[in-house]
């Protein structure tokens, strides 16, 4: 059957925008969505993507707005969160997927909470990795019983909205992304990824658009989330640079639905890289789907 034992490459045209990728799996499988984060891409999720295809799933992982030529709005507005949550429901939409099980990692399992409090119809599960449920991040970042670790990390957060600045600091003075590799591997991704994660950001306007996802944030979109219901699992890791365990075991109060927290002792926060297998194992068990083939 093509396509199940093979990665492929995909483009899919979805909201007026053609959206590059990677899929695994027979096209009548479990539909399965993988969104990555900053500065990733669906290169992050190739193990999983084997593993859920092999096991009979439909696994795609699309290149998100910014990432790719063929999405990439050139205005700052265009990156807000309400356009990348719905970039996701008109990819669903392009598939005539009714229902997806959804995978996320740091931006893109902030996506994955929110889809799934809003359109508990759509999401059939979610596997949020690394990143906390929204409204605990901002209880650890600011709320009363705030860690002051999770507010001295957030300050990446500031820097990354800085135009222009951010850019010149991450790209290095000579255009070779030494800023991004330096930031890249001392948080613990290997030389590999980092490679190609900075090849990626190099391509011009690119870096760009992916910061832009910072620049446009807008905390509003967090003001009517209801508790999560569909079934739930958090993965987070002891040496996560980005997220403080505070915010991690938080998540638990914002989910009503079945509900499971896993930690990782000493990955670092890019676990679709540094635990593939350990993650894939995680998803195929919460989906409930047999591993035919290893990842």
């Amino acid at each position: 059957m093509p396509g199940v034992g093979a990665i492929d490459r995909i483009a899919i045209d979805a909201g007026g925008l053609t959206f590059t990728g990677r899929a695994c799996g027979p096209l009548g499988g479990r539909a399965v969505l993988l969104l990555h984060g900053f500065p990733q891409t669906s290169w992050a999720w190739r193990t999983l993507l084997f593993a859920l295809g092999s096991a009979g799933c439909r696994a795609v992982a699309p290149e998100q707005r910014g990432y790719c030529a063929g999405a990439r709005p050139a205005e700052v507005a265009a990156y807000g969160t309400e356009h990348l949550v719905s970039d996701v429901l008109d990819l669903a939409d392009a598939m005539d997927l009714e229902e997806f099980d959804l995978v996320g990692h740091d931006w893109g399992a902030m996506l994955g909470w929110i889809l799934a409090s809003r359109h508990p119809g759509r999401v059939r599960s979610l596997v949020a990795v690394s990143t906390p449920h929204p409204l605990a991040l901002q209880e650890a970042w600011e709320g009363e019983g705030a860690d002051p670790d999770q507010a001295a990390l957030g300050a990446a957060v500031t820097s990354f909205s800085r135009a222009g600045l951010a850019e010149q600091l991450l790209l290095g003075p000579d255009g070779s992304g030494s800023g991004l590799r330096q930031v890249l591997a001392e948080s613990g991704l290997d030389e590999e990824h980092v490679g190609v994660y900075v090849e990626a950001m190099r391509e011009p306007g690119t870096l760009t658009a992916a910061l832009n996802w910072y620049r446009a944030m807008d905390r509003g979109v967090l003001d009517d989330l209801e508790p999560v219901a569909v079934p739930t699992l958090s993965v987070w890791s002891t040496g996560d640079d980005a997220f403080v365990r505070t915010a991690a075991e938080g998540s638990g109060r914002h989910v009503v639905g079945p509900y499971t927290l896993e930690v990782l002792e000493s990955v670092s926060h890019w676990i679709p890289e540094m635990a593939p297998v350990e993650l894939s194992a995680l998803v195929l068990g919460h989906l409930g789907v047999p591993a035919t083939m290893g990842p």
